[in-house]
């Protein structure tokens, strides 16, 4: 793996389909920000641990370790990156309700979407991160596909 420039928001996309992970990192990368990818909770831990990235954007239902699971422990061992969860699935509302019951709370996107909408939860959540310096990224919606979405 390439170092991340360090003049770009790091940003580890967490996907259990390749496609998924690989196109949002492509998006994010021709968009200004360096990316890494992991395709399970595990090894994503394992990346976040050694390279702490700004953002961790993670798709909430996956083998082995959710979404879910890796936001809540990220956020103990790595409690300077922010979380931005997505995931198409019903069954991410209980996931969701159960974080909230035990007192975590996490910013979440609905797949399928656009990557517009995408790339503008990213720099409001950098942007959180980043407020005592008010840092935010532009989103260019001029080259916006009518029928490009991430499912």
């Amino acid at each position: 793996m390439a170092l991340p420039d360090k003049n770009k928001p790091l940003i580890l996309i967490v996907d259990d389909e390749r496609i998924i992970a690989d196109t949002l990192s492509m998006i994010l990368s021709r968009s200004g920000f360096s990316t890494m990818t992991a395709y399970d909770g595990l090894a994503a831990l394992e990346i976040a641990r050694s390279t702490p990235p700004d953002l961790v954007i993670s798709d909430v239902m996956m083998p082995g370790m959710t979404g879910v699971e890796l936001a809540i422990t990220l956020a103990q061992s790595v409690p300077t990156c922010r979380i931005l969860l997505f995931s198409g699935q019903a069954a991410t509302v209980d996931l969701l309700e159960k974080a909230r019951e035990a007192g975590h709370t996490f910013t979440t996107l609905t797949k399928p979407v656009h990557p517009t909408d995408m790339l503008k939860r990213v720099s409001e959540c950098l942007s959180q991160k980043n407020a005592a310096n008010l840092q935010s990224y532009p989103v260019d919606d001029s080259s916006r596909p009518a029928t490009y979405a991430l499912n």
